[in-house]
């Protein structure tokens, strides 16, 4: 057991990190009906990484994340300019055709690389169980001051999320509102894609706000669940991560998917009819 914590304690108390702060954007997202927006924007924060990479920065340094942000705010300033009242293109196409270009041209810009393969595998799984308690406390600084933005501004984005034509209607500036929201959720996704990898960032983006949607209603009890299951999941792939020696990050991400599949199964009882 004591091993167990020596091992575990650091990466489990950045889940926790990433459990508070990605479980309520996952509702925002939800809300909107942009559901792979946090893949989108990881995988642009990814290439700005990769591109940092291929300029002689390593991949977990000051300067491929400057590089991962500067990319990532790009993105969401794309993402808000594209929000209309009348949208020609839903914007869930916008945002899948970014997903696939930029992870295209990541993978573009590897094979350009001596160790392309290892460094695109990097990126995807990220460095999870090599986290250090100075970046810990970095990440859980500045996600506690976007939590406070947030919560400054939660009940118009809360309004532009749920229904955005109310917004319209009320004469809220929408785009610069959705940039605000985008420009903080690129923050949170480039310092997470630095540290858990795209599809980790993914699973704790949508699948605690998912369970969330399916046994609560109210946005307090929804943003609770998501919590508990992001916590309870955390847990549970990480030490099945150290009993079978599996690599964390895809560890934690498939019992993400197991604690859906139950979520489902527990919905289907408590609605079933009488």
């Amino acid at each position: 057991m004591t091993e167990f914590l020596e091992v575990m304690l650091k990466p489990f108390a950045a889940c926790l990190i990433l459990t508070g702060i990605h479980a309520y954007l996952g509702l925002h997202v939800i809300e909107r009906e942009v559901i792979f927006v946090d893949l989108a924007l990881a995988q642009v924060a990814a290439l700005g990484s990769t591109v940092g990479f291929l300029l002689g920065f390593g991949l977990h340094t000051a300067e491929s994340y400057t590089f991962a942000l500067v990319f990532t705010l790009l993105g969401a300033a794309v993402f808000s300019l594209t929000r209309l009242k009348k949208p020609v293109v839903p914007q869930e196409a916008l945002i899948g055709i970014v997903y696939a270009v930029a992870a295209a041209a990541a993978i573009l810009a590897l094979s350009r690389a001596p160790e392309g393969g290892e460094e695109l595998k990097s990126l995807m799984v990220g460095h999870l169980l090599f986290v250090g308690w100075p970046e810990i406390a970095k990440t859980f600084a500045l996600y506690s001051a976007i939590g406070l933005v947030h919560w400054m501004a939660r009940r118009e984005l809360l309004l532009i999320s749920r229904d955005p034509e109310a917004a319209f209607a009320r004469g809220f500036k929408v785009r610069a509102w959705d940039f605000l929201f985008y420009a903080t959720f690129g923050f949170v996704v480039a310092s997470s894609v630095e540290m858990a990898g795209v599809l980790l960032v993914f699973s704790f983006l949508i699948v605690p706000a998912v369970c969330g949607v399916l046994l609560a209603r109210s946005v307090g009890s929804r943003l609770a669940v998501g919590w508990i299951t992001g916590i309870i999941t955390s847990m549970a792939g990480m030490a099945a991560s150290y009993a079978w020696d599996l690599p964390t990050g895809a560890a934690v991400v498939c019992t993400f998917g197991v604690c859906l599949v139950l979520c489902a199964f527990l919905r289907s009882c408590l609605h079933e009819p009488r």
